[in-house]
């Protein structure tokens, strides 16, 4: 049997960031509430005509740098961040990365979980198909009501894979638990623009499905506990996966075994925010990018919570090499050179609304990589490129300013 899974993966998150300490304050509570509380501290805000569309074609233009489009075919988008009730929004990255035409592209939705059930899916086609390498991509937008209790754990993000038969990076191994339970914790009707939570509820069951999932996994791969390196959890926030990792150390009798790379896996999430279906794996890129030991042929055990819900356990192995794959010269140039927000600022952003009437509206420039949503014209939205060169081809510096305008209510839409 082939070895499957990740060859290369990038990160993207918005190029402005709100230090959870300036929302404390504007919110009448001590500036280190949110960090300690929930071990956040800052969230990734985006721009007007910054949406997943464009977080997407950021991450996987990265990803793509060296790579022979013609060998891709797939490209599956995983998000609850829909912007269309019926086209795919991975057909608009198709269309901004040139994608050849026999590439298939669908889009999966089940809450987080969705980035793990296509990865599975795209896993079984691999081992048919050798020769082929699908493009995954995890793209969300977290979005609570303002002043709410889980406004601070939002936040904005996406990750682009490249799986194939022969992975640099990770192999997925074939024995995994799911459970599935339909349950009330967190859902987002069509008519809101914004999420629902029951934030204790839901708590309460990302623990119980890592439970249950755990041991199916353990069932089905006969595999304890110290049979594995390192974990990485899906983080809506950090605090809620160190619980978790310590619920699974008492399950497995081992509760003065706490890793340091359980730290480096949430470094990352702890300066974007919940990037839903992208938050696992942005954990696996802060894990790789950070750890100070070797990981090479380690085990890494995967928990994958998507409310609603759906919860996976599964693991790979690092692959030799491995870090020759990653990006984190990247990923530390666009994490320190985000542009922080005031609260009003972050508020303009969050007030903006594209309009849902079929009138035109043509979005001011704002920092938004390489890609941007230009206009909104008859019920479509117009997306452009706006820079010929990578991060990485140019050296990790920030693309030329250009001319940002101020963030008021002329640059609103409408609201």
């Amino acid at each position: 049997m082939h070895k499957v899974g990740i060859d290369s993966l990038a990160i993207y998150t918005s190029r402005y960031m709100l230090d959870l300490a300036v929302l404390a304050t504007a919110r009448g509570v001590k500036s280190d509430h949110y960090r300690n509380h929930l071990g956040q501290h800052a969230m990734s805000v985006p721009p007007p005509g910054e949406d997943i569309v464009t977080m997407a074609a950021n991450a996987a233009k990265e990803v793509l740098a060296n790579e022979s489009l013609d060998q891709f075919a797939m490209l599956l988008f995983a998000t609850e961040s829909g912007i269309d009730q019926s086209k795919a929004a991975g057909i608009y990255v198709h269309h901004l990365l040139h994608l050849p035409s026999h590439c298939r592209v669908m889009e999966f939705k089940q809450a987080c979980y969705a980035g793990t059930a296509a990865l599975q899916l795209a896993m079984s086609y691999l081992r048919e198909n050798s020769n082929k390498k699908i493009l995954l991509i995890t793209s969300d937008i977290a979005r609570y009501e303002l002043t709410s209790a889980a406004e601070s754990s939002q936040g904005a993000g996406a990750v682009a894979m490249i799986l194939s038969a022969h992975p640099r990076v990770l192999a997925v191994e074939p024995e995994y638990g799911v459970v599935t339970e339909d349950v009330m914790d967190f859902w987002r009707p069509n008519y809101l623009h914004h999420a629902l939570v029951d934030g204790k509820y839901s708590s309460k069951l990302y623990l119980t499905l890592l439970e249950k999932s755990w041991n199916e996994y353990r069932a089905t791969s006969s595999r304890d506990f110290l049979d594995h390196a390192a974990f990485c959890y899906h983080v809506p926030v950090p605090r809620l996966v160190e619980n978790a990792h310590r619920h699974l150390l008492k399950l497995n009798q081992s509760e003065d075994y706490f890793y340091q790379n359980l730290q480096f896996s949430l470094e990352y999430g702890g300066k974007i925010g919940n990037s839903y279906t992208a938050a696992l794996y942005v954990a696996l890129a802060s894990l790789l990018d950070l750890s100070y030991e070797d990981l090479s042929n380690k085990r890494i055990g995967f928990y994958s919570y998507g409310s609603g819900c759906v919860a996976e356990y599964f693991s790979g192995i690092v692959q030799p090499g491995y870090r020759d794959a990653l990006h984190t010269a990247y990923h530390t140039h666009l994490l320190t050179h985000r542009l922080p927000l005031t609260h009003e600022e972050y508020e303009a952003f969050y007030s903006f609304r594209y309009p849902e009437d079929g009138s035109t509206l043509t979005i001011p420039h704002y920092e938004t990589g390489s890609f941007r949503m230009a206009s909104v014209q008859h019920h479509k939205r117009m997306y452009e490129k706006i820079s010929p060169l990578s991060a990485s081809q140019n050296n990790h510096q920030p693309d030329e300013k250009i001319s940002y305008l101020p963030i008021n209510k002329k640059t609103q839409g409408v609201l």
